[in-house]
């Protein structure tokens, strides 16, 4: 059983920039992807990047394309992201593991999720 971490939240005024982390128990090269899904208030999770650890190919969701970026070493995956806005305050989740052929942005193909890091965006 995998354990993921998140750490890195915390609240920034809008156009500053944060850096997520996601510290796994397992090495992150035996996930077929990493991923970071955010959620607001009143709100469903949505995609926010996602990452297919063998080549490190990364995949964006529009809602943040341009403003973030994902990475990862051996045993954490990364968000850095910039320019925030109000809108992008919300809970952040870091996922692991997918099933080969299927969609990274669909949070039912992953196994493995973190608690959350909070991330609030002031006006």
């Amino acid at each position: 059983q995998a354990q993921l971490v998140e750490s890195g939240g915390g609240t920034v005024e809008a156009g500053g920039s944060l850096r997520l982390a996601c510290a796994s128990s397992h090495d992150t090269i035996k996930y077929t992807h990493m991923a970071w899904f955010r959620q607001a208030p009143g709100k469903e999770r949505e995609p926010v990047a996602g990452i297919r650890t063998i080549g490190e190919v990364p995949y964006y969701a529009d809602s943040m394309k341009g403003r973030v970026t994902i990475s990862l070493d051996k045993t954490s995956l990364y968000l850095q992201m910039n320019s925030l806005k109000p809108e992008d305050t919300g809970m952040y989740y870091c996922a692991a593991q997918m099933p080969w052929g299927g969609h990274w942005y669909e949070a039912r193909n992953f196994a493995y999720w973190g608690q959350g890091t909070q991330v609030t965006v002031s006006s």
